[in-house]
């Protein structure tokens, strides 16, 4: 009798599960609480697999031999504390998938620059003729390519979540940009869970392995004193020998943190093997990433830009850090435990306006209003802030407050899910707003 495996959850990795599980003889369910879009569905239904949605239905799912979560699905979900209590091995689709490959597996995680670096990754490798998948948080999904594809090299970008359900599985090249505050609601609010999450990505690696981590990142630097790392390390950053084969000007990427971000690429493709010149024509050619410090439109002499890929406090500090103009802010959605106060020195030096687009901006308004009010009686004109519940209003308030040379910034340092499906579609929406100016 064919061993029976569950999967939680229809999304892309869910899909490209449950495909794959299929493909190699399993019985196969899947099972979402939502609902499942029109081409997974379709996907699904093509290749004979068995689902369900709008509900977990339990008599069809506690009787698996192993369950595939999505990594959307917190470990804190009933379901899930059912299916540990009585042993059930729950897995990622990281996991499921490397079981049936052996092509070379980059990894990429940290709070920042995830996406970016691996795609810039993904880019060297295919300008250099490498037969390479893009998988992960982008991508298709790892067991989807492995399932109908053969390629020779995966390069992942592995968020915490998918780590916490990885136990065999081996990066052949780890790469560990930084580590600050994220996701904390799903750790229990404690900071060295997620930093153990992160960590993950060195597990079961060896010396004939690659470990590429940020050297100047205080919270690596102190884990690394303390825990074994059988990799070798490959540590880059500012105060380490400069792996760019062009000058910081030249690159593609703007900003310093593209510039680590690069550094990483750089070391990950010297350790593939790729040219040195392939990796320099790639660095200055490299398009960037959607929703990432994307240019979107200038209107009446200010320009928008569209950051909705920065979920969390650290990757809005960057955004604002790159900013060489007055710039209006635009912020806010679900929030996931912030500690707004990183990026207080740079609102001060850059923000006159600070927008507000969420249903609950309770705490953006107790955090920032204590800080214009600390403003008021030292400074001639203290930063603006509006109260507002969507995003077509905050785009509205922003063509208002922003002056000819200004920067209409949405960065909104938190989560989507408040007011839209996800980052991308606040971003799309975004965008189509400022063209509508």
């Amino acid at each position: 009798m064919a061993k029976r495996i569950v999967v939680l959850g229809a999304g892309e990795s869910g899909s490209g599960a449950a495909i794959l599980a299929k493909e190699k003889g399993f019985d196969v369910f899947v099972s979402d609480c939502g609902t499942i879009s029109e081409p997974y569905r379709a996907l699904l239904d093509q290749n004979g697999v068995q689902w369900e949605d709008g509900k977990h239905s339990e008599e069809l799912i506690l009787n698996a031999d192993e369950v595939i979560k999505s990594p959307g699905i917190p470990l804190t979900a009933p379901l899930i504390q059912k299916l540990q209590a009585q042993g059930t091995p729950i897995i990622s689709e990281i996991e499921f998938a490397a079981r049936y490959t052996n092509a070379k597996m980059i990894c990429i995680t940290g709070s920042n620059g995830k996406t970016t670096t691996t795609s810039l990754i993904f880019y060297i490798l295919k300008q250099a003729g490498l037969n390479v998948g893009l998988a992960g948080n982008i991508g298709n999904s790892l067991a989807l390519q492995v399932a109908h594809e053969n390629h020779d090299y995966y390069v992942i970008e592995l968020s915490s979540f998918q780590l916490d359900n990885m136990y065999d599985f081996k990066a052949d090249i780890a790469i560990l940009l930084n580590i600050t505050p994220d996701h904390l609601d799903r750790y229990d609010y404690q900071f060295q869970n997620y930093v153990d999450a992160k960590f993950r990505i060195t597990r079961n690696q060896t010396k004939e392995d690659s470990f590429i981590y940020w050297a100047e990142d205080p919270v690596i630097d102190r884990c690394l004193r303390t825990l074994r790392v059988n990799a070798t390390l490959y540590p880059y950053g500012f105060t380490q020998p400069n792996p760019l084969p062009v000058g910081e000007d030249e690159l593609a990427l703007k900003g310093r943190h593209n510039v680590l971000n690069s550094m990483a690429a750089t070391i990950a493709a010297n350790v593939v093997g790729i040219k040195k010149e392939v990796i320099r024509e790639s660095l200055m050619t490299f398009q960037g990433v959607e929703h990432r410090l994307q240019y979107v439109a200038t209107v009446r002499g200010v320009r928008y830009i569209n950051d909705s890929k920065a979920t969390n406090v650290n990757s809005c500090w960057y955004a604002l850090e790159s900013m060489t103009t007055p710039t209006v802010l635009i912020l806010g959605g679900k929030d996931k435990g912030n500690d707004y106060s990183e990026i207080d020195e740079l609102v001060k030096q850059k923000c006159h306006t600070l927008i507000f687009m969420g249903l609950h901006n309770e705490k953006l308004r107790e955090h920032f209003g204590k800080l214009v009010e600390s403003q008021k009686s030292k400074v001639e004109s203290p930063i603006q802030i509006i109260d507002t519940d969507n995003l077509h209003d905050a785009v509205q308030a922003a063509y208002h407050a922003a002056k000819e040379g200004d920067t209409v910034l949405l960065s909104p340092c938190c989560a989507s899910f408040d007011l839209f499906k996800s980052y991308e579609d606040r971003g799309e929406q975004f965008m189509k707003a400022v063209r509508e100016l």
